[in-house]
């Protein structure tokens, strides 16, 4: 028998968006997704981290990630749900309420955990996926976000991150195989950033260099679908069974083409293998469109006046709007009152203006922009050093996104506490 399952990941349930929650937009994908489950009734629904947009959600948040489980669960009784903790969960948190997750037929893997004597704990991190019958048909190999702390240590072929991480795969995708039986299919669930991968300014900046990239040669072929989560474009990674689905909102104004999507798959093993891995995107509607204009200022405000018109009731659906503008003279001091007045009414919300400053230097033009957006550790981190007279150095750039990844996992541990 088939397993059909649908893949979604990196919902960022309490996002906020220069100071606007997006509560509303993720009410209207969670309620598009609560029709496709009731339409499709699927064996399970793979969420592939980064539930929350932070390790300490607001309960407005939580509210809204367990109200779905209970409305899902109440549509499809025998569809469970399997969500991993990306790099914006705690894994501690999110694995707290399995007594409550249980109830809707859910389960929540935060992290990967260790027996009493210091091994690997491969049990937690192999789910069965059942039929109507409560027949095993698949197995799910979860992989949460892989914090170095919680798997470098353990035996002579865990000492750092990279080995520890080709390990922890080995070791988890033999368990997997030796369970396996000829009718059931393998999926493995990771939150993780691939090599090849396209990323997008949202996704949170732990990395330098590309060098901490996964490999697909983790992925045995026994394995018959990877669910990756962590970045926000929907894409395959090297071959069409090893996919991110993407965020289901665009989540950055670099994600304003995205296709946002779920996947519906579908594994039949005793296929071959031409047929035995089917897949189809669902594409996810979007209800608040994000606007960019750039455009110099001597035409800023006719292209303001041609976006398009007609109001939009409640605040929380109307459009965001991002503008950016070049000129070589001063800018008027009411500049944001003027675009303000030229913007159709009670459709935009205006989220940032800024100016673009160019300086031309024979045939080559180059660009810098002024955005008063909060700085960021990393930026914080490195003008300091730059400003210390030290040129930029790949090892110190490594060595601070280590010691902030370890902070950001210590914080969320003392929260738990």
């Amino acid at each position: 028998m088939a397993v059909h399952f649908l893949h979604t990941s990196d919902w960022h349930l309490g996002q906020f968006f220069h100071n606007h929650d997006r509560e509303f937009e993720h009410a209207q994908f969670l309620n598009w997704l609560l029709e496709q489950i009731k339409e499709k009734q699927p064996h399970a629904l793979l969420i592939a981290g980064d539930i929350f947009d932070v390790i300490n959600p607001a309960s407005s948040a939580q509210r809204q990630l367990y109200q779905f489980l209970a409305d899902a669960h109440e549509l499809a009784p025998h569809m469970q749900t399997l969500m991993i903790a990306g790099n914006h969960d705690s894994g501690y948190r999110i694995e707290q309420v399995q007594p409550l997750l249980t109830k809707f037929n859910a389960k929540a893997v935060g992290i990967v955990g260790r027996t009493a004597d210091n091994t690997l704990d491969l049990d937690r991190l192999l789910v069965p996926i059942y039929d109507q019958q409560q027949e095993i048909i698949a197995w799910c190999l979860t992989l949460p976000y892989l914090r170095s702390a919680e798997i470098t240590g353990i035996n002579e072929h865990t000492h750092n991150s990279q080995n520890a991480i080709s390990y922890l795969h080995q070791q988890l995708i033999a368990e997997a195989k030796a369970r396996k039986q000829p009718h059931q299919a393998l999926i493995l669930m990771s939150h993780a950033h691939m090599q090849g991968g396209e990323t997008s300014d949202s996704e949170r900046p732990i990395i330098v260099g590309n060098e901490e990239a996964l490999s697909t040669a983790l992925f045995d072929e026994v394995i018959d679908y990877v669910a990756l989560g962590h970045l926000h474009k929907p894409q395959k990674v090297g071959q069409p069974h090893i996919r991110y689905s993407g965020s289901p909102i665009p989540l950055s104004f670099s994600e304003i083409n995205y296709s946002h999507q779920v996947i519906e798959v579908r594994i039949d093993p005793e296929q071959n293998a031409e047929q035995r891995f089917q897949f189809e995107a669902l594409k996810v509607p979007r209800t608040v469109e994000l606007f960019r204009i750039r455009e110099n200022l001597e035409n800023l405000l006719s292209k303001v006046k041609a976006l398009p018109t007609g109001e939009i009731e409640h605040l929380a659906a109307r459009h965001f709007l991002e503008i950016e503008y070049t000129t070589d003279a001063p800018p008027p001091v009411d500049l944001r009152q003027q675009i303000e007045q030229a913007l159709p009414p009670n459709r935009y919300r205006l989220l940032r203006i800024s100016r673009i400053y160019q300086r031309q230097a024979e045939d080559q033009a180059d660009s810098s922009k002024i955005d008063l957006a909060p700085p960021t550790p990393e930026t914080l981190f490195f003008n300091i050093w730059e400003k210390m007279g030290y040129s930029q150095d790949h090892s110190v750039q490594q060595d601070f996104q280590q010691l902030l990844v370890e902070a950001q996992h210590e914080l969320a541990q003392k929260q738990q506490a």
